[in-house]
């Protein structure tokens, strides 16, 4: 190769392109070892999108590369790099990536190919394994705005963005809306900057747990649903709609699915281009309804959610937030149209005070809650839970509970596997003690802000009227396997035994016509 470079590698997401970029890279290709060398765009983490780390999904980062590369006249290719877990040998999987996407280029070697980066862990890995570097925006002084800076400042409003982006970038921000989109992703409050509820969840148990219930959520709330345009809101993997896609009454109806968590999503687009679903007329959306409409005015004939509303109680700001999604389901259900609820839900007297009684000997005692919990991987904490008597991990729970949640939850120990607090307290307790794969996750969630009544009043309240079959109702396989085994009630004051309360809620929401 009489030591002259054909290829120069340009690593990274490449959410925006910058002036100085371009201008940078004319530079490195105009002379020196890597004069006239052609430049490979590798856009890593390319299968994600949509989220704050990764606002733009991988085709639009190539486009919008392809766009620039063709308006400078600057030599380049495009090659799409998927996300991974961080590891120390990354690069090989970028210039493995390459080689394989772009057989007819030369091998990507550090003989054939100049790295130009300015990222210091990513160069210092190229420049162990022999590569050239030169940097890019750390070559000025001061450093050059680089693209994700871009990003941030529109994402703050601070119009200058575009002064610091390349022309074609500002372009394609503006055709394909990401001018608005940027600032309402980083705004979202519920999601994670990788798209997700929370980073201590196991999507594979959760997966396989709503693909498990999905025929028996069918049978309760099937009855209920309306063919025509229906809406899954929180579709997880699809399971829901697999079914009611097979079912003769919507053979016609178009289908859609919608959910923030982008593991589950992926899923739900494998499945759907495997042929799972019987009604092709189905639809994947990635959006968070808090954030904004997620369809049109008047437009769905019947919205489905399940075990969802209390994940927005619970993410979000409380009961203000169910009411703004209460109010985006209605505003967005035709006149005559439902929306078909069914969630975890708290007891009708949440305030009743009681004593639970909890066993003490199926499991090791606590004198103590563990405070390294944080500290461990999903496993490991399993494995801490798992182990623990009931009245243990109430110990646990008292401590983890509240303070990822953010709820007033309290309990007075009493001795002997005895605790003195509210009714909806215990019930937050026992309906989460057994999620030990996903203690942490559950512990940021309450299963109890709101009781029967109170999403009468709530629903009511923005306008829905509601169904016959509404109402709470309480799962007594619960009670036979999860709570009479290892805990009973009693009320605080007369001691008389307690019965155990609703644990769910069906409502069935109808927008009135007119």
């Amino acid at each position: 190769m009489s030591g002259r470079h054909t290829l120069v590698l340009f690593p990274g997401r490449h959410h925006a392109v910058t002036r100085f970029q371009v201008q940078r890279l004319r530079e490195i290709t105009a002379g020196g070892p890597a004069a006239g060398a052609l430049v490979v765009w590798a856009i890593t983490s390319a299968n994600h999108g949509s989220t704050r780390r990764n606002p733009l999904p991988g085709h639009r980062r190539e486009a919008l590369v392809t766009q620039v590369i063709t308006a400078s006249d600057l030599p380049g290719v495009v090659v799409p790099v998927p996300d991974v877990p961080s590891h120390p040998r990354f690069s090989e999987l970028v210039t493995t990536t390459v080689g394989t996407s772009l057989p007819h280029l030369p091998e990507v070697t550090p003989a054939t190919t100049l790295v130009a980066c300015s990222t210091p862990a990513v160069a210092a890995e190229y420049a162990a394994r022999g590569f050239t570097v030169v940097g890019v925006e750390d070559t000025v002084e001061p450093r050059a705005t680089g693209p994700w800076q871009v990003v941030e400042m529109l994402a703050a409003g601070d119009p200058s963005w575009s002064g610091v982006a390349h022309p074609e970038t500002v372009r394609f921000y503006e055709r394909y809306d990401v001018v608005s989109a940027v600032p309402a992703l980083f705004a979202d409050p519920v999601v994670s900057d990788d798209g997700d509820l929370t980073e201590t969840r196991d999507y594979r148990t959760y997966k396989a747990a709503f693909e498990n219930a999905a025929r028996r959520k069918l049978e309760i709330v099937g009855p209920h649903l309306r063919p025509g345009r229906l809406l899954d809101i929180g579709c997880a993997s699809g399971g829901l709609l697999e079914l009611v896609a097979g079912e003769p009454a919507f053979a016609e109806s178009d289908l859609f699915g919608v959910d923030v968590a982008r593991p589950l999503l992926a899923e739900a687009e494998h499945k759907k281009a495997s042929g799972a679903f019987a009604n092709p007329n189905v639809w994947f959306l990635r959006a968070n309804i808090l954030s904004g409409p997620v369809m049109p005015e008047r437009s769905v004939d019947c919205s489905v959610s399940l075990a969802l509303t209390h994940e927005v109680f619970s993410y979000g700001a409380g009961r203000p937030d169910v009411e703004l999604f209460a109010q985006r389901v209605l505003d967005h259900t035709r006149p005559g149209g439902v929306w078909v609820n069914s969630d975890v839900v708290g007891p009708e007297d949440p305030d009743r005070a009681v004593v639970l009684t909890l066993r003490t000997d199926d499991g090791a005692p606590l004198a103590a809650p563990r405070t390294d919990l944080d500290g461990l991987d999903r496993e490991g904490v399993a494995a801490v839970v798992e182990g623990l008597s009931t009245d243990a991990r109430m110990v646990q729970f008292a401590h983890d509970f509240p303070r990822l949640s953010g709820a007033d939850w309290r309990a007075e120990p009493l001795g002997e596997g005895r605790w003195r607090l509210r009714l909806a307290d215990a019930m937050e307790f026992l309906t989460t003690k057994d999620y030990t794969d996903n203690w942490l996750s559950e512990c940021h969630e309450q299963f109890c802000g709101l009781s029967p009544t109170g999403w009468e009043e709530l629903l009511t309240g923005v306008g829905f009227t509601l169904r016959p079959g509404s109402g709470g109702t309480r799962n007594d396989w619960l009670v036979e396997h999860r709570f009479a085994p290892c805990a009973a009630l009693a009320d605080a004051v007369t001691g008389e035994p307690v019965d155990w309360p609703v644990t769910h809620v069906l409502t069935v929401a109808e927008r009135p016509l007119g």
